[in-house]
């Protein structure tokens, strides 16, 4: 059948109803008027059923793509809105039987069209899938539509009028927002850089449309191939994969960066830190995982992990290209955003590693410092508690002189701070190192500190002093235990006991 330009141009002229039939309607109208309707199965327009007219109309004035199939061929007619829908379909759907404008997907649209002509009943479908083939590739799509009978003029059911939303962008769109939160989601509890590998692409498989499979491939700069003597020839080793088994002929464990025969464009990925598409993977490998299509994908991009800081490891995040969808700007902008959380991913473990690592080496530093102190109060103590046994002597001795029993007692005072000091230093080395065993016990917190402090009221006397307690009662006990307590009451003194006071 020739086309509506062929048809203009072999002089064939609208048909003179038509031109009121088919009034306005842009393009669509145009072909219309222009077309020789008595070629098709509708017949001239003047003998179409007032029912076809009316639907007519509607069509042409509506500004939502619409399509009317008539008569028992389901003969298609569309307004300018669905030219958008048929792609490269358009102008030569009009006309066509609806079998064979829909070949593709009449497996889909078939059983519908029959239950609206046959049974008379209506159709909805939301966000339906459908596989079309209009511009040269089979295309992801997704439409809300419904088929509603029309009747003819006998009663019976002339045809199908049905209006349609395109719902592409948003399901996809929605998906790929859904995966980059799950990165995010799944990423930010990784806490070493082989964590965030495995959470990156326990994520990626949540999405196999868009990434039928995926490899995240990690260079460590300390690693070369030892089978070559080259400084430079640097290994890439497989941190992960989805949607393909590890091993793999597309999935190889390590990848000789410096090798011409690797199968994926790594070394170049790098070097240009950039993307790159590889193309017809079908000639690269015999078999291919599919994700959630029914073909396996035909290109494949190369994007790289670029890390934060000069001590990040780079990589290269490697994912099947979706079969049925172009590699345009949007899905490759997507492509950009997955592949920078999957580095702010490993980037961040890297981080909290060094920042583990460091916490560790002051820890271990920690411990030499208090295992110091423990080592030295030891030591100190000893010959301490030999002294105080003979200044305890030479006190007590009857005729020494005023000036040498107070050098005495001036050397037994300061032995006893110092033993206190070393005993403290103990305390605190068991305290850090865990041993310090608490006995707590319900107290009366306030009686128990007024009493301690008032035994250093007759030294403060003695001193010329005034000490005064203020110790509220409370209202409960406090489970405290008491000789840590004392310890705190006294060092908050300055002394050890009451008896050191005095002299001061």
């Amino acid at each position: 059948m020739p086309s509506p330009h062929e048809q203009a141009s072999s002089g064939i002229q609208p048909d003179p109803l038509g031109s009121e039939l088919f009034a306005g309607g842009g393009e669509a109208g145009a072909l219309m008027r222009s077309m020789d309707w008595a070629a098709t199965p509708l017949g001239p327009p003047e003998d179409w059923p007032r029912s076809l007219k009316t639907c007519v109309r509607i069509l042409l004035t509506s500004r939502q793509a619409m399509f009317i199939w008539w008569g028992d061929h389901l003969i298609n007619l569309h307004n300018d809105a669905y030219r958008s829908i048929l792609g490269g379909k358009h102008p030569w759907a009009l006309g066509q039987p609806a079998s064979s404008v829909w070949r593709e997907i009449w497996d889909q649209v078939g059983p519908r069209a029959e239950s609206a002509m046959h049974r008379n009943e209506g159709t909805y479908d939301e966000a339906l899938l459908l596989l079309m083939e209009r511009n040269g590739y089979r295309e992801e799509t997704y439409y809300t539509f419904s088929y509603s009978p029309v009747p003819n003029d006998e009663g019976g059911t002339g045809g199908i009028i049905c209006a349609n939303t395109d719902d592409t962008q948003r399901i996809v769109g929605g998906r790929q927002l859904a995966l980059l939160q799950e990165l995010a989601a799944r990423a930010s509890e990784a806490r070493t850089m082989e964590d965030a590998c495995a959470r990156s692409i326990q994520a990626l498989e949540t999405n196999r449309r868009d990434l039928p499979f995926a490899m995240i491939y990690m260079i460590d700069p300390n690693r070369a191939n030892p089978n070559t003597a080259s400084p430079t020839a640097r290994i890439a080793t497989l941190a992960g994969a989805s949607g393909i088994k590890p091993g793999h002929a597309a999935a190889p464990l390590e990848v000789d960066l410096n090798g011409s025969s690797s199968v994926w464009p790594l070394a170049e990925v790098i070097s240009r830190n950039a993307a790159i598409v590889v193309p017809d993977l079908a000639a690269r490998f015999s078999t291919l995982p599919s994700g959630d299509w029914d073909q396996p994908p035909m290109r494949a991009v190369a994007l790289p992990i670029t890390p934060a800081g000069q001590s990040g490891r780079a990589g290269v995040l490697i994912a099947g290209i979706n079969p049925c969808r172009l590699f345009d700007e949007g899905y490759q902008g997507f492509m950009s955003l997955v592949a920078g959380q999957v580095a702010a991913a490993i980037g961040n473990a890297q981080a909290y590693e060094q920042e583990r690592r460091r916490a560790e080496a002051l820890a271990e530093i920690d411990r030499a410092k208090t295992t110091f102190f423990s080592n030295v109060s030891h030591e100190f103590r000893t010959p301490l508690t030999l002294m105080l046994g003979p200044l305890e002597d030479l006190a007590a001795m009857e005729g020494l002189l005023p000036e040498g029993r107070e050098a005495v007692e001036v050397a037994h005072r300061n032995s006893l701070r110092l033993l206190k000091m070393v005993n403290m230093l103990l305390d605190f080395s068991r305290i850090e190192a865990g041993r310090a065993q608490a006995v707590f016990e319900p107290t009366d917190l306030a009686t128990l500190t007024a009493d301690l402090a008032s035994s250093f009221r007759s030294a403060c006397e003695k001193a010329g002093l005034d000490l005064i307690v203020e110790c509220p009662p409370l209202p409960l006990p406090v489970h405290v235990d008491r000789e840590m307590w004392e310890k705190i009451v006294l060092n908050l003194t300055g002394v050890s006991s009451p008896a050191d006071f005095e002299g001061r």
